[in-house]
């Protein structure tokens, strides 16, 4: 325990705090996570929004809705397979590991995950006590009335031919002699274009070489929860059912700053069946927090694996 108190230290974090931490985790049987965002930024993952909230020309948020997709799906899925691509270039990190290690060890864990990126599933947290409010971006499902074709965990990339990321390309002008009537030509290069760069053109692509279902041939959809789209019902009901059946230990409120509702509110409720509140964060992002209750400000990936240590060991 001295060793992670250590460098928990290091990390900025109250060694006293560490360790009356871990004594209490010893002892706790029911605990409920919620996560968000800046668990994810130790892994180098570009927020949703982005630098400015532009993704090339257009605001991020006006791409995540339903009539974004309706009015224009290639634009749309350009916009979600370039957030998949990138989402499969970052790495799950150690507090990736380390919740997915108390899921493991502990089956009365559940996490509450605001993140849609993946992560956490390729860290293999187990999915029966992984819960998405916002769906996940490698999820897909039939936009056909009729059809209820639905795909979980599609880590292809990219997930159609059509959405792949184009290859820069440099021109090589090869006979210089001939001046401006000399011939180019096009060299290829393996290195990415940025797409979500405004000098890059965004090819037209047609419906029909979009994600398809392969039920009903309908268009797919990612399977996110857009601007205006209720959260999942299923999911809501079985975190609610699972917080009402007993007593709740601790709640680790990580990478998220608690402002958006209804996820900002399971602080609340989680403190009303008992819980003390443990939040890890590079701000402190719960607005009132009790004497008993524990505020770890600092990077994630660090934080999680060492206060976590007395339960789950090493990572």
């Amino acid at each position: 325990m001295a060793s992670a108190a250590k460098k928990a230290a290091h990390a900025g974090v109250s060694s006293a705090d560490v360790e009356s931490f871990a004594e209490y985790l010893k002892g706790c049987r029911r605990i409920l996570a919620l996560l968000g965002a800046g668990l994810s930024a130790s892994s180098g993952l570009p927020t949703f929004r982005g630098a400015g909230g532009l993704w090339r020309t257009h605001d991020a948020t006006e791409l995540a809705t339903p009539e974004a997709f309706q009015a224009d799906p290639a634009l749309v899925w350009q916009f979600y397979s370039f957030r998949r691509h990138m989402a499969l270039k970052a790495a799950p990190n150690k507090a990736h590991y380390a919740l997915a290690e108390l899921s493991r060890r502990n089956k009365d864990f559940i996490t509450i995950s605001q993140n849609v990126d993946g992560l956490s599933q390729r860290a293999l947290h187990p999915s029966e006590q992984l819960h998405l409010l916002h769906g996940s971006l490698f999820n897909v499902k039939c936009t056909s009335f009729f059809c209820r074709y639905t795909r979980k965990d599609d880590f292809t990339d990219p997930i159609a031919p059509s959405l792949a990321i184009p290859k820069k390309s440099s021109l090589v002008k090869t006979d210089e002699d001939q001046g401006e009537t000399g011939t180019k030509q096009i060299e290829e290069s393996d290195e990415e274009i940025d797409i979500s760069d405004i000098g890059h053109h965004l090819p037209d692509i047609p419906v029909k070489d979009l994600p398809q279902c392969p039920e009903c041939n309908g268009l797919l959809r990612p399977g996110v929860v857009w601007f205006g789209e209720p959260l999942p019902s299923k999911t809501l009901k079985t975190v609610d059912e699972w917080i009402e059946s007993d007593p709740v230990d601790l709640m680790l409120v990580i990478g998220t700053s608690s402002s958006v509702y209804p996820a900002a509110g399971y602080t609340d409720i989680a403190r009303a069946h008992g819980a003390r509140i443990a939040v890890i964060n590079m701000e402190q992002s719960v607005k009132t927090l009790g004497e008993n209750d524990w505020f770890f400000q600092g990077d994630a990936s660090v934080v999680v694996p060492e206060i976590l240590k007395s339960v789950i060991g090493d990572i």
